[in-house]
């Protein structure tokens, strides 16, 4: 098996720390909050608020499920454009106190159904895409499993972004590429070869700001790697001025 392959089947297992666990692991008091105000409560979207070595925060993330039924009541941890609209109504609001944000990313895509169609799924993806390039105050994302697609990219405009090092974060998932160029999705490896879709392969590009080593799936040292990493970065970034914030942000994703 390529290394290629391997981080692929990596990022996908279903035993890797999810976005809740990371909540509960990196930051103290975590206390999850739910609903978009509009239509519904999407499982496959989490988020809430916590402290960081005492400072409050905002997390929010994508989370997948750990078995079976929970994937089911998770979605496959495909969200809905209700949980993009959860993700940014806990945005504005950690804006509106001035809490840094802090997302965690796992999603193989936005759910492609016609009920998410029919409410406005491409909008709502935009709609983050558009507010969190100018929210005003830090946010860290990082990828801790698949990335996928715009589904994916609807939380990470934002001032760093970083991988796990058995991770993936690309345009469209290799089984859809495979789809597209060669209408064979059994091809997905050979894609995913082509894609250049690994932490390291993403970092070399300056695509991503950091790689986070990893020992496993669940260990106490990528919980202290994670949490002091996000101690020192979000220190360095809540000194800018703001308009020095949102002009690198804004410089960050103009150069690509």
């Amino acid at each position: 098996m390529s290394d290629v392959a391997r981080i692929l089947k990596e990022a996908r297992d279903q035993s890797r720390m999810t976005t809740l666990d990371y909540a509960k692991e990196v930051f103290d008091d975590f206390f999850e909050l739910h609903g978009d105000r509009h239509f519904a409560d999407d499982g496959a979207v989490v988020g809430g608020l916590a402290y960081l070595d005492g400072r409050p925060v905002t997390v929010v993330g994508i989370q997948k499920g750990k078995n079976l039924q929970d994937n089911l009541n998770r979605n496959f941890g495909q969200p809905n454009p209700d949980g993009y609209r959860k993700a940014l109504r806990l945005m504005k609001q950690a804006e509106k106190f001035g809490r840094p944000v802090v997302t965690f990313i796992n999603t193989a895509g936005a759910y492609p159904g016609i009920g998410a169609e029919e409410r406005g799924q491409g909008e709502a993806i935009a709609k983050n895409l558009m507010e969190m390039s100018d929210l005003k105050v830090p946010i860290i994302a990082i990828i801790i499993g698949e990335g996928g697609s715009g589904g994916a990219l609807a939380l990470a405009v934002a001032d760093k972004v970083w991988m796990l090092e058995h991770t993936i974060y690309a345009i469209l998932s290799p089984e859809g590429f495979a789809s597209i160029l060669w209408k064979d999705g059994s091809r997905a490896t050979e894609a995913a070869e082509l894609m250049k879709l690994t932490a390291g392969e993403l970092y070399n590009r300056q695509v991503i700001d950091k790689v986070i080593p990893e020992h496993g799936y669940f260990t106490s040292e990528i919980v202290e790697n994670i949490k002091t990493s996000l101690v020192e970065e979000l220190d360095r970034l809540s000194q800018l001025p703001l308009d020095q914030l949102l002009e690198e942000r804004y410089q960050r994703f103009r150069k690509f």
